[in-house]
């Protein structure tokens, strides 16, 4: 029950987040009419975005902090992002060294990483870093560089040049959008320089994003589709939303 009543409430927050983004406000009596539920679960599910960042409070509800934040985007598409982690989980190996990238959905895989076996972790991902930092079976390393609030990540030269300084297995990355012919693209270059760098030095390149992304277009082209070993989405293996990219990658899970 407890575990029926968790989903419940990621889906019910999704689905609130989403009306929050495109109409700019909820109010409390209108959201538990809409929902369903009693008007003190309306406050508690509000009282949880005003704590995350993504909205604030006013008279009978609350209304959307618009912007690009980490903190905002950390909470668009929750579930999503949650079964994306979970499939993640199954391809981190005993005594292996992998890079995680400073993406919301990276950092939510990185919430979830327990139960490690000396496992080496590099990140240029603030929020992922002090999520593992002090993980037991983990020995996880913070790449140096300038800050990008933005993205609460660090970037530029110094970096890049941190990557060099290890054997790196696999990178698990996510991006801001995915388009067949185009491949990966971003909002920032700083963003785009590292992910290319981190590439360069990965034996595998796993992309994680959620089906929101598939066929989108950022700013500035990233990596290509040929450098993607294999995308992640929350969507079955055999979701026809995933076929114009089967001839393009190696893998999809």
């Amino acid at each position: 029950m407890a575990v029926n009543g968790t989903l419940v409430t990621e889906h019910r927050r999704e689905a609130m987040v989403a009306r929050l983004t495109s109409d700019g406000s909820l109010q409390v009596s209108e959201a538990a009419l809409e929902w369903g539920v009693h008007a003190m679960t309306v406050r508690r599910d509000f009282d949880h975005f005003v704590n995350r960042g993504i909205a604030r409070r006013v008279r009978g509800g609350i209304i959307a902090l618009r912007g690009d934040s980490f903190k905002h985007r950390r909470h668009l598409n929750a579930v999503a992002k949650e079964a994306i982690a979970q499939k993640l989980l199954g391809l981190v190996d005993p005594a292996s060294v992998i890079a995680l990238d400073a993406s919301t959905t990276i950092s939510v895989f990185a919430e979830h990483l327990v139960d490690l076996e000396d496992v080496t972790i590099v990140t240029n991902g603030l929020p992922a870093f002090h999520a593992l930092r002090s993980r037991q079976g983990a020995h996880v390393f913070l790449t140096g560089g300038e800050q990008e609030v933005q993205n609460d990540s660090l970037v530029g030269p110094l970096a890049e040049a941190a990557l060099g300084h290890f054997m790196i297995g696999t990178a698990f990355i996510s991006t801001m959008s995915f388009a067949q012919g185009l491949g990966a693209s971003e909002n920032t270059l700083a963003q785009v320089s590292f992910k290319r760098a981190l590439g360069a030095v990965s034996q595998r390149m796993v992309l994680a994003i959620d089906s929101s992304k598939l066929e989108t277009q950022a700013r500035f082209r990233s990596l290509e589709l040929d450098d993607i070993d294999l995308l992640v989405t929350e969507l079955n293996d055999s979701d026809p939303r995933l076929d114009p990219y089967r001839d393009a990658v190696e893998g999809i899970l």
